[in-house]
């Protein structure tokens, strides 16, 4: 692991409910080692930053979160030295082994070169839970999705930030983030418009109406940046967040770099 100094950097590879034109699925790297979720967007990088990744945190299984994962290991095989670390739930990294490393739909790099020493390794970690990277610490969160999902809040030289990863209204992500003495930016989202309030809440995602009810438990006032929206939808959803939240709210972007102290 490369020495970490006095910032900390967060770039937005993706942040699309959707593909197509131009829009990329979930994935942020942080300090260019670290992706948090492995969406579309990992495939915009360098085979030079690709080969630099050496731990993803998941938030979930569903396949925007994770699907460059087995591209991505396939790609830098030859040129790890040490295996890439996958930290999630054990049921999310069960779904990885049972439906992407089977030997069916993908090659199992669980296994690879050789049992004992293969190019990726899969670490449970629950909520509550932490992993030290250097200087910067990554905590889980439990949220509210149709599958197990979690946020994750990372401190590091320079500042906090909270992801939410999907989901709909819960306490539990908005009580942990209050527990810490700070936070600085928040990525929240907001799949759908309020006109779809009811699939917001069969499918467990946030509309405006429904955020805007769980930030006001949210006790620490950060910038804060929408991720998710449904392609198509991205403008109504922020006006109906800012209509609701006023100039509180960001909408972020695929490429957008964020380097604390903000």
């Amino acid at each position: 692991m490369a020495p970490v100094g006095e910032t900390m950097e967060l770039r937005v590879l993706g942040c699309s409910g959707g593909i197509g034109n131009g829009h990329r699925t979930t994935s942020f790297l942080l300090d260019g080692e670290i992706l948090i979720d492995a969406g579309s967007g990992v495939g915009d990088l360098t085979l030079a930053e690709l080969e630099r990744i050496r731990h993803i945190f998941l938030t979930h299984s569903h396949l925007d979160h994770i699907h460059t994962i087995p591209l991505l290991v396939d790609t830098v095989f030859d040129a790890l030295a040490e295996p890439i670390h996958v930290h999630a739930e054990e049921r999310t990294l069960q779904a990885l082994k049972d439906h992407i490393f089977n030997n069916v739909i993908w090659p199992d790099f669980t296994r690879l070169p050789h049992p004992e020493q293969p190019v990726l390794r899969l670490l449970p970690m629950a909520p509550g839970e932490q992993v030290i990277l250097g200087r910067r610490r990554l905590e889980m969160v439990r949220v509210n999705h149709i599958v197990p999902t979690v946020g994750y809040r990372v401190t590091g030289p320079g500042g906090v930030f909270a992801f939410s990863s999907d989901t709909t209204t819960n306490d539990s992500f908005w009580q942990e983030l209050n527990r810490g003495d700070r936070l600085d930016l928040l990525i929240v989202e907001s799949a759908f418009s309020n006109s779809e309030l009811e699939l917001c809440r069969l499918a467990r995602h946030y509309c405006p109406t429904l955020l805007a009810a769980d930030l006001a438990k949210l006790e620490h006032r950060p910038l804060i940046y929408l991720t998710h929206a449904k392609p198509g939808e991205a403008e109504k959803i922020f006006t109906e967040c800012r209509e609701l939240l006023g100039e509180r709210i960001g909408h972020l972007t695929g490429g957008e770099v964020f380097r604390f102290p903000l």
